[in-house]
Parts: structure tokens; C-alpha cells; sequence
């Protein structure tokens, strides 16, 4: 079933009123009717409805609220990627993927050994284009929450974010001891989780970096025997935190 997001603003009583690229989309692209049934989420709650299309106009589609949804799609396991900036299109591709696997929210992180360099006049329209990757990756996955994608930090400037999560992690190639999987299980059992991570960009991360973060309370891990790809390692880590802390909780 299709997915859209809308702001509480558009929500009146039983009917909610879809405006903006959205009434093209189900109107011109996917060719919907009145009749049909699409789910709606609130981005401001997380609330959801299933809810039934009355009026298609040029410029808006109504539809009436037929139940709300009370099942959530949202972890108990809340993951801000920090993202060291790569290279062409490789961002959107890491956005899109965590935003499926349910990712809370993207940093973009400018380090040393980044060769893409976001210069302020072109970061807002990035920024911008990443949100959408981001919210469309969310109704593809049937997602509650549509992940932020926030502007870009400096590896320094991440230090005094660290101490706010239960574990922040950094992934590096050039750590062979202390496993994602053993830091994970060294965690304290809770309700919910709050895991920060960080990757980075194709070049790697620069020792100095990683001992600054490390110094501040951060905890570099490896991904394992192989070397994994700046796109790939944020995958395989939102993946593995998913399943060694969902599992324990639900063990409980």
C-alpha cells in the first residue's frame, strides 16, 4: 500500500488533505481513485491512518481516516549515522539503504581524508536532496519516522555530542582487538538504546581523528577480517547494532 507523510496541519477531524508532489504522484504516477486506500503518516507524531481517497483535485487529494494504526515500524534502537562525505552519489545510496534498515538520523561529517569538500553555497541545495532520498526511502520501507539528514559537522565538533549516547562507535580498519559484537554485549540492558556511530569516507579516517574521539569517550571497534567500503560499512553496522540489541531485548 502507498505511504505518504503530511503535517498535523492537514489533519481536520476524519479527513486529512494531501498536498504538494504528492497529489501528482497518486494522481498522474500511480493513477489512484477515489475508493482506493493509501496509509498517511503524521511527520510531527509518528502517528499513522489507513485512510480511504474521497476527492482527487489538481491541487490536493482528500481522504477520509478510516482506522488508526497502532503498530509502529520504529526500533527500540535509536542510530545517528555519522557519515564521513564520499564521493558522487555514494551519499544518497548510504542514506537511502540506512533509512530502509531504520536509521534515526544522518550527519555528514567532513574529515581530513574526504575529496568531496561541501562548500556552504552548495550545502543547503544537498542537504535539501538527501532529505528527499531520505523521505522517500521512509515510505518505501512503510517507515513512522522520516530520518534527518543534518548539516555537515566536522570530525571535531562531533566530540561534544559523544557522552549524549549509550555508546558511540567508531569503525576502523586499522583496529583488530575490540569487536562491534563485544562492545554491543558490554552494554547495560535497557528499554531503549541511544548508538552513535561513525564512518569514514573512502580514504579512511586519519589516526589523529580517531584518537581524538577515542580520547572523548568514543569506542573504535572493528567490522571484522575484511576491508569494507565506505558505502558498505554503514550498512553491515546499522544492521548488526539491529540485531544484538533488539534481540537481547526482546530476550528480556
Amino acid at each position: 500500500m502507498q505511504k505518504v507523510f503530511v503535517e498535523t496541519k492537514q489533519i481536520k477531524d476524519s479527513h486529512i488533505t494531501i498536498l504538494g508532489e504528492e497529489v501528482k504522484h497518486i494522481s498522474q504516477v500511480l493513477r489512484m481513485k477515489p475508493g482506493e486506500f493509501i496509509q498517511v503518516g503524521n511527520k510531527e507524531t509518528l502517528e499513522n491512518y489507513l485512510t480511504k481517497i474521497t476527492e482527487i483535485e489538481k491541487e490536493k487529494v482528500i481522504v477520509e481516516i478510516v482506522q488508526k494504526i497502532e503498530d509502529s515500524t520504529e526500533s527500540n534502537v535509536h542510530i545517528d549515522l555519522f557519515q564521513g562525505l564520499p564521493k558522487a552519489d555514494k551519499m544518497e545510496f548510504i542514506i537511502q539503504k540506512t533509512t530502509e534498515i531504520g536509521v534515526n538520523k544522518i550527519i555528514p561529517v567532513q574529515m581530513q581524508r574526504c575529496i568531496v569538500k561541501l562548500e556552504p553555497k552548495e550545502a543547503n541545495k544537498k542537504i535539501e536532496r538527501w532529505q528527499k532520498v531520505a523521505e522517500t526511502a521512509a515510505k518505501q520501507s512503510k517507515r513512522d519516522k522520516i530520518p534527518k539528514v543534518e548539516n555537515k559537522r566536522k570530525c571535531q565538533e562531533i566530540i561534544t555530542s559523544i557522552k549524549k549516547y549509550d555508546s558511540f562507535l567508531v569503525a576502523y580498519e586499522e583496529e583488530t582487538k575490540k569487536s562491534l559484537k563485544e562492545v554491543l554485549q558490554s552494554l547495560p540492558k535497557k528499554d531503549t538504546y541511544r548508538i552513535g556511530i561513525l564512518i569514514g569516507p573512502e580514504g579512511g579516517m586519519e589516526k589523529q581523528e580517531v584518537e581524538l574521539l577515542e580520547q572523548n569517550g568514543a569506542f573504535v571497534v572493528t567490522l571484522g577480517k575484511r576491508i569494507l567500503r565506505c558505502e558498505t560499512a554503514p550498512i553491515t553496522m546499522v544492521s548488526n547494532i539491529f540485531y544484538e540489541l533488539e534481540e537481547e531485548n526482546k530476550k528480556g
